[in-house]
């Protein structure tokens, strides 16, 4: 089974529980995720199944979007609401001028400096081991960007937001940092993912949803659909088709929505055995793209291909056919 599901990651759940569950659910051992979702935070967790595992090299900076709530009166130890507390708690009651002058402060590129429980790597082992075992951590400033941080609302000693990062912010330090600005210590107390690159949290499901389509897809007949291509001026051979599990085909992300930045083309019978081989292939000249998705039918995505010369591509990824 090849494709990307979207699911919406429960709160207490590692990222890697939800990949062995959807491993379990779906009985395919080739299952990765597309950027580490905290136990505590909830929403789009990208997941890439089966040869489009390979993708993911092309996600590892992608942009992200939050929507949280800071809570103000104590730090934790972790920075958000799971930790212990790190200071005494205040009582504090916010004013929105002040945490909207704040927050200006954390927008653009800044200076940011990793939680202690995150997967930075100190002499190559992850920083939150370290800071399980009570073991000093130390750990350097990072350079990242925050496109967008808007306060919401502030009630009491809570502040809600939306945030649009770069990869690699922590919202946790930004809430650690603006606690230390004001003085009163701060925390994260929620933290809901709602867009990964070109993934938001529309196209996302339950674990409870993909559960009941597979198991409905085990208890149905498969459906034969015919892999059909669209009008090119080398049509494929007609009447390929493939066994599809047809209650779980509409949680799938289409294969053609993938990697927006590159455009589809799609390969006619003789230039996807090419393509297979690793070969260079001469390509319909869609657009001046330096690299393109190459489709073998409507949704059988077969290669990433770089532009060497005008039509001339090379596939600088085949992903192995079922």
């Amino acid at each position: 089974m090849n494709g990307v599901l979207i699911i919406d990651k429960p709160g207490g759940l590692t990222s890697h529980d939800v990949v062995n569950r959807v491993r379990r659910i779906l009985h395919e051992r080739s299952v990765g995720h597309l950027g580490t979702l905290d136990p505590l935070a909830t929403g789009v967790l990208p997941l890439v199944i089966g040869n489009l595992t390979r993708l993911a090299q092309f996600y590892t900076a992608s942009e992200k979007s939050y929507e949280g709530v800071i809570r103000f009166g104590f730090a934790t130890d972790t920075y958000d609401a799971e930790g212990e507390p790190a200071t005494p708690a205040q009582s504090v009651t916010l004013n929105l001028d002040q945490i909207l002058t704040l927050s200006a402060g954390f927008r653009g590129v800044i200076e940011q400096m990793p939680p202690p429980f995150s997967a930075k790597k100190i002499h190559g082992v992850p920083a939150y081991k370290l800071a399980r075992k009570h073991k000093e951590v130390k750990l350097q400033p990072v350079q990242v960007e925050i496109k967008e941080f808007e306060i919401l609302g502030v009630e009491g000693d809570h502040a809600r937001f939306r945030a649009r990062v770069a990869s690699g912010t922590y919202m946790r330090s930004v809430a650690h940092e603006m606690g230390q600005k004001l003085g009163c210590g701060a925390h994260l107390e929620s933290l809901r993912r709602t867009a990964v690159a070109e993934f938001s949290i529309a196209d996302a499901h339950t674990l409870e949803e993909l559960e009941a389509a597979a198991n409905t897809n085990r208890t149905s007949p498969e459906v034969e659909v015919e892999d059909t291509q669209p009008a090119t001026p080398q049509p494929e051979k007609p009447g390929a088709s493939r066994s599809i599990p047809h209650a779980l085909e509409n949680l799938f992300v289409h294969p053609r929505m993938l990697l927006p930045q590159f455009p589809c083309v799609t390969a006619d019978e003789v230039n996807t055995v090419r393509i297979r081989a690793g070969r260079p292939v001469n390509l319909p000249e869609l657009s001046r793209a330096r690299q393109v998705k190459v489709f073998s039918g409507q949704r059988n995505l077969i290669a990433i291909a770089t532009r060497v010369a005008g039509t001339l591509f090379h596939p600088r990824i085949v992903l192995p056919s079922d």
